[in-house]
């Protein structure tokens, strides 16, 4: 194997740490670009960060610093972002700025520093699962559809499944594909599809191999725990290792595909090795829908000895949410041979044993005062 100059951004964060490890243990010379921002990091390096690659902190919004970390890469992981889809509903420019302009400013110059753009050979971006908006459903009568956000008066009367829009009958909701139509709900979601599609055109344009990887929902460990506005995995075991019930809308049974770091970081060594896979945008999850109060459940039992809880169901909603959305993994399993390593029930195990010894500040009611305050809620 080739041994390759690699940058990653976000290297610092969840799920470019664990990829930073991999490479490092490949044997690449890698190197890890991040501004460890403080909602994420407290501004403060992880203990975690592997001390086998380089770090350079910097903001990917700085065209100076940004250069310099490019210089002399043969691959570059895209992973750095502000993440959080109820906050970018308030804090739209920030989110826009760090994601859109942060990619655009990476690709111009990529594209304008010739010296940089004739040796990198392979450009891989994190994008996301929000992009679809609803999943992909089915009714008995009409065949597939793709809704869009159920209408307010429906969630208001506290009717939280997707109709057929047809016949009015109750729908299934199947695996999603990649070529499901993309309908975001969030300013997050708006800015992961401009780094999907402005990195795939201007890659396809300057004939440089760029993959898009479309992550279902993610967790292990590292999620920062402390961060109300991460994952749902991180935010409940936060509520449960502080001895408070996670907090769920609606009424639980809404779905998504819960996806372990580890083969989120397969997907991303499968893009960089596989020629099959450029140009190319791939879902990456495990093709298995799990309810959102399944996931409270567990937690609680793994991490709340002692402290006997259950889910708090609001019967409530939040504006943009969706009700199902799992993976249609066929495409980058036959394409690029990528297969699910870890099952949920597995996966979670690590998790709660990893959080067990964390300390963590529980922020999900200011988050949610936050979300009430601006009329996201209802």
């Amino acid at each position: 194997m080739k041994r390759e100059s690699i940058l990653v951004t976000g290297g610092a964060g969840f799920v470019g740490s664990h990829l930073v490890d991999r490479l490092v243990e490949m044997g690449h010379d890698v190197t890890i670009f991040d501004n460890l921002e403080y909602q994420v990091h407290q501004g403060r390096l992880p203990d975690y960060l592997n001390r086998g690659a380089r770090f350079i902190c910097g903001d990917v919004r700085d065209a100076d610093v940004l250069t310099r970390a490019m210089e002399g890469k043969d691959v570059i992981f895209h992973q750095g972002a502000a993440v959080g889809v109820g906050q970018s509903m308030y804090m739209i420019r920030k989110y826009v700025d760090y994601n859109s302009t942060g990619g655009a400013t990476l690709l111009d110059i990529l594209i304008n520093n010739r010296k940089i753009r004739d040796r990198v050979r392979k450009v891989v971006v994190a994008s996301s699962m929000s992009i679809y908006g609803e999943g992909l459903y089915t009714c008995d009568n009409c065949g597939d559809f793709t809704p869009k956000l159920r209408p307010n008066r429906q969630l208001e009367a506290k009717q939280w499944d997707i109709m057929c829009p047809e016949c009015k009958a109750p729908s299934r909701h199947k695996g999603t594909p990649e070529s499901k139509p993309l309908f975001p709900t969030s300013i997050y979601a708006i800015t992961k599809r401009d780094h999907e599609e402005m990195f795939l055109v201007t890659g396809k344009s300057y004939r440089i191999p760029t993959v898009a990887l479309r992550y279902f929902n993610i967790y292990g460990t590292r999620q920062a725990l402390s961060n109300p506005y991460t994952g749902v995995a991180a935010i409940f075991s936060s509520r449960v290792l502080n001895k408070k019930p996670p907090v769920i809308f609606e009424d639980g049974l809404q779905s998504r595909d819960f996806v372990h770091v580890s083969d989120i970081v397969q997907a991303n060594i499968l893009a960089m090795e596989n020629q099959a896979a450029d140009y190319t945008a791939f879902n990456v999850g495990t093709g298995r829908n799990i309810t959102i109060k399944h996931v409270a459940e567990i937690l609680i039992r793994r991490l709340g000895a002692g402290h006997p809880m259950t889910p708090r169901i609001e019967n409530t909603f939040r504006e943009g949410d969706i009700r199902h959305c799992y993976a249609d993994i066929a495409k980058i399993r036959d394409m690029l041979g990528y297969e699910p390593s870890v099952q949920f029930e597995d996966g979670i195990d690590e998790l709660t044993e990893w959080v067990a010894n964390q300390v963590a500040e529980d922020g999900f009611e200011r988050a949610r005062a936050e979300l009430e305050q601006y009329g996201l809620t209802q």
